[in-house]
């Protein structure tokens, strides 16, 4: 059997995955970068490699994406996580039809991507300017709320009243907002929906610099939030489809362009 990798180093998190000749994804990986990228990103392969009763041999085609794609020296290829997430989204989306639009948000930045009929990539957008609606400012507002980050979907979903305004395009000002807004008494779950929404807005404003288009992915570790994803849905008035593990979308794409590579190569 042949197989192939797709590693996602990414400012926050590393993410492998490995898929078959078929393209078939075997399993994934999911581990925190920490300040040694390349290291981590090893014993994370290798982990993934040993959980898949494989061996280092098996794997015949590597290819790097992300933040620290540069830094894994013994990938066969590097590529644009824009170009890996869109391969990996229209796969992991099959059974959900066409996707013209993909939402992701990272640990430490948002896209907007548009695809055109035959998936390739026809704009996008970028926030990387400032964590507020990110995941970062998700854990930090978690930290202050004195809550699990895990728990911030569920808590949406308890809020009773208006969702509560957080206006602050600065991460810094907007955790002082909150404090605010704990000061004068508002329920967790009031303020915790107020910041799902405050996200949601952004994140449609980045779309709309793109084009909102039908067939709207979402993916990155906040996808995970059904409060979120409630939210973005409202705002942006359209249903939204989150895979079943929404963090290895671009680490998927990256290990089906590594078959496409090997078999380019080798034809």
């Amino acid at each position: 059997m042949k197989y192939f990798a797709g590693i996602d180093i990414g400012s926050t998190a590393i993410k492998i995955s490995i898929v078959d000749g078929k393209k078939n994804l075997l399993g994934s990986r999911i581990s925190a970068s920490g300040s040694m990228f390349y290291k981590y990103a090893q014993e994370t392969l290798d982990a993934l490699i040993g959980e898949l009763n494989l061996n280092k041999n098996d794997i015949l085609y590597i290819v790097a994406t992300g933040y620290g794609r540069k830094l894994y020296k013994e990938a066969n290829e590097n590529i644009s996580e824009i170009t890996a997430n869109a391969i990996g989204a229209r796969a992991a989306a099959s059974e959900f039809g066409e996707i013209k639009t993909i939402i992701n948000i990272g640990g430490q930045d948002s896209k907007a991507i548009s695809l055109d009929s035959d998936g390739n990539v026809v704009n996008f957008a970028m926030n990387d300017r400032c964590a507020a609606g990110t995941g970062k400012f998700l854990d930090v507002v978690a930290l202050k709320l004195e809550i699990d980050v895990e728990t911030l979907g569920e808590s949406h979903f308890k809020s009773t009243g208006t969702p509560l305004s957080v206006s602050s395009t600065c991460a810094v000002f907007a955790e002082s907002e909150i404090i605010g807004l704990l000061g004068n008494n508002h329920s967790i779950e009031d303020i915790i929906c107020g910041v799902h929404y405050s996200i949601a807005k952004r994140i449609v404003k980045l779309v709309k610099r793109v084009g909102v288009k039908e067939g709207i992915y979402f993916d990155g570790g906040p996808a995970l939030n059904m409060g979120l994803v409630h939210a973005i849905e409202n705002e942006i008035g359209q249903r939204i489809f989150v895979p079943s593990n929404p963090q290895i979308t671009t680490s998927f794409g990256a290990a089906i362009m590594a078959v496409d590579s090997y078999n380019y190569e080798n034809s």
